[in-house]
């Protein structure tokens, strides 16, 4: 690892909606005795990542609602949400420097203590435009806030032992590929391995360092409101940056915007938030007005409402999840969009043919549970969350629900399956096992048009697989099946 800190491009998307818990007016480490204290960009960074480690919440959803409870100006919101996912992007690589400079170890410091030398590392190391004399000075007030003049005085300490040493902060030269990887790009070991044995250490090496870079933020024009250009044109009329994506036929890319969920054209409709791969899997579904259409795992509804879309809200689209509290996300959605062609149901995936008819949808879209080992990008939290015993269990899963909703498509019609994940076992090796078991599918190719950026051969074999370096979109698979006439 160079000495010499990354420049991170400032864009990271933070436009998410609701938290897996609500976040009460008062978080761990003390937190109480700053409660009346304006919370700085740096402070409402630590309230998230305190609760991330603690409760394992996730950071996306939490970064959301805790800018929103402190109602930080733009620049400031866009500090704390760079500091968030930079902090745990590299957190086990902080933490490998961090141990040298604590005494203890980082293991025996209450949470909040760690957090907050982490968040501070991170500044230091990573970060070129704030001074280290304000990094050390924000992190020693925060210290003495919520906790005691001990703390706050072993904070400084480290903090400027760090900086003395700065030129020694390199990793050893001697590590084999999993361990250079994993520290030097901050990813787990057990998952560099696992993607070394499948894709190599030259490719898995470009997916770890692409996880650390912020997202697009991406939005998908809504065609029954106005055209991808009219849209576009409207947007950079406003002064807004903004190009037409070259993965997604309805994306758009908008920089420095903030979050565009507050904007007018989202609030009326004209837009949805939603990553260039995703988009791509409505594009993959092809279907035309009139269709009975089936999402078995819509929420929160991005791919229904692009799906109802392109039918001109003609038809029915079946949107189905087995949480009843996500129906909400799906209605919403549908509501803000002004699409009736959508129906809500709240039933687990793997027994809707107990529900529906056999043969009774043109088109079936399985946009299966996953790993989401594609999106580490925008939840760098789910990497060290993240067990690999998962993945096969999950596996089990997808083959569960894709071996039995199948059942339901018409001859001549067509089922995507896809997710957001790169592992092969959820992916082609998913679809290659459903295909060996039922001979009555086939792949189809993907519509050329909407797929004209993605490698040809692939498109045309009815399988991509798109990664997370090669668009900086989500890394995601698609797979069009065709059941036989």
């Amino acid at each position: 690892m160079s000495t010499q800190k990354p420049n991170r491009p400032q864009h990271r998307s933070n436009q998410t909606q609701g938290a897996r818990k609500p976040l009460s007016s008062k978080t761990s480490g003390g937190a109480a005795k700053s409660s009346a204290v304006k919370h700085s960009a740096r402070e409402a960074a630590l309230d998230v990542l305190i609760r991330v480690e603690e409760n394992q919440s996730y950071s996306n959803l939490l970064l959301n609602q805790v800018l929103q409870k402190h109602a930080l100006e733009r620049a400031d919101a866009g500090l704390a949400t760079e500091l968030v996912y930079g902090t745990i992007g590299r957190k086990n690589t902080i933490d490998f420097f961090l141990e040298r400079f604590v005494s203890k170890g980082l293991a025996k410091l209450e949470p909040w203590v760690r957090c907050l030398l982490r968040l501070s590392f991170y500044q230091l190391h990573y970060l070129d435009r704030i001074p280290d004399h304000a990094v050390v000075s924000e992190a020693v007030n925060i210290a003495k806030r919520r906790g005691h003049q001990g703390i706050s005085g072993m904070v400084n300490g480290v903090l400027r032992a760090i900086i003395r040493s700065k030129d020694e902060l390199t990793l050893p030269a001697a590590l084999g590929d999993v361990k250079r990887i994993a520290l030097g790009h901050s990813h787990p070991e057990w998952l560099v391995r696992r993607w070394i044995r499948q894709l190599g250490p030259e490719l898995t090496e470009q997916i770890c360092a692409a996880n650390n870079e912020p997202p697009h933020v991406s939005i998908r024009a809504n065609a029954r409101h106005r055209s991808r250009l009219e849209l576009l044109e409207q947007l950079q009329g406003s002064g807004l940056s903004a190009e037409a994506s070259e993965l997604a036929p309805a994306g758009i890319l908008v920089q420095g915007a903030g979050n565009m969920a507050l904007s007018p054209g989202f609030l009326q409709g004209d837009f949805s938030i939603q990553d260039e791969s995703s988009m791509l899997v409505a594009e993959a579904l092809e279907p035309h007005p009139g269709m009975m259409v089936l999402d078995c795992c819509a929420a929160p509804g991005g791919k229904t409402a692009h799906i109802a879309e392109k039918m001109d809200d003609s038809g029915k689209i079946w949107a189905c999840d087995l949480h009843e509290h996500k129906q909400k996300l799906i209605a919403d959605q549908a509501e803000r969009l002004g699409l009736s062609s959508i129906q809500t149901l709240v039933m687990d995936a793997a027994k809707l043919d107990e529900h529906f008819a056999a043969e009774s949808f043109d088109r079936i879209l399985l946009d299966a549970p996953c790993s989401g080992l594609g999106v580490i990008r925008r939840k760098p939290d789910l990497k060290w969350a993240k067990q690999e015993a998962e993945i096969e269990a999950i596996s089990e899963l997808q083959y569960a629900i894709l071996s039995r909703v199948h059942r339901l498509l018409k001859p001549g019609g067509v089922l995507v399956y896809s997710t957001c994940t790169i592992e092969h076992a959820e992916n082609a090796g998913m679809v290659e096992r459903f295909l060996a078991e039922h001979r009555d599918f086939e792949l189809a190719p993907l519509p050329a048009e909407a797929f004209a950026s993605i490698d040809p051969a692939a498109a045309a074999a009815g399988m991509v697989q798109i990664l997370p370096q090669q668009y900086h979109s989500d890394g995601f698979f698609i797979a069009r099946l065709r059941k036989r006439a």
